[in-house]
């Protein structure tokens, strides 16, 4: 990871926080975007009390003035990023027939607009670094519901959908161009989107799924960003599924 100038979304929690701090111990510099500056800036304390190099940066994805701004402040603190972790999102499961049009437009906004605004403002620099002959990735953060089919997560599956669909049109894109480009699909994942949920069904259903099996931890994933990224520089792993040992689909 050194001379890795790595950008990370969703940073505050879960898979993007485990990111940050595994990155950073192995050398990279890290750039921590969320919306909750103040668990960023501790994590940004404990990054660089370990001997690391990190920044924290206040960003809301779903405005694109926020994320231009943030990359930026990137470029001027280490120069152009080449890795980009396009990780933030939202998973609000619930009936299609109670009509949560808001609830909706949410995921949408964060889980397919979101992605694309951090594309928008990042790509510029992830082609200015293979130019200039950095080993660049470009890592967008789908799940194994863009595959399968979940009562209740029609929305967020299909915005997920988006994002590995996305993510394939992007490799023969930037490819060309000398940038990677990875899809990650976890299987069920020990974070705090569980927490938001609302829906009683969904509720229900992943307690019944934790009696079962011993989901995946943020680390897991955060391991598997890590040797995409630990590749040599021609080898791009297009798609890393990665599941709970019991989760069959």
């Amino acid at each position: 990871m050194n001379n890795r100038v790595a950008v990370i979304t969703g940073a505050s929690s879960g898979i993007g926080l485990s990111t940050a701090k595994l990155l950073a111990a192995r050398g990279a510099k890290v750039a921590l975007l969320a919306r909750r500056k103040e668990v960023l800036d501790q994590v940004v304390s404990d990054i660089r009390a370990a001997g690391g190099e990190a920044l924290a940066l206040a960003v809301d994805v779903t405005d694109q003035a926020s994320v231009d701004a943030a990359a930026a402040a990137v470029e001027r603190a280490y120069g152009p990023a080449n890795l980009v972790f396009n990780n933030a999102g939202v998973m609000l499961p619930g009936a299609i027939e109670a009509r949560e049009t808001e609830v909706w437009e949410h995921q949408i906004d964060l889980n397919v607009t979101g992605v694309m605004r951090v594309i928008s403002a990042f790509v510029p620099q992830l082609v200015k670094s293979a130019e200039q002959g950095a080993t660049v990735d470009l890592i967008n953060t789908s799940s194994i519901a863009a595959q399968n089919i979940y009562p209740y997560f029609a929305v967020y599956s299909g915005t997920k959908a988006y994002v590995s669909h996305l993510s394939r049109h992007l490799r023969a894109e930037l490819g060309p161009k000398d940038i990677r480009v990875s899809l990650i699909e976890p299987g069920i994942t020990e974070t705090e989107l569980q927490g938001h949920w609302t829906f009683q069904g969904a509720k229900e259903w992943i307690a019944g799924a934790a009696q079962n099996m011993e989901f995946l931890q943020p680390q897991d994933v955060a391991e598997v960003v890590a040797f995409l990224a630990a590749q040599p520089k021609h080898v791009n792993l297009q798609q890393v599924v990665v599941m709970p040992t019991k989760q069959a689909t």
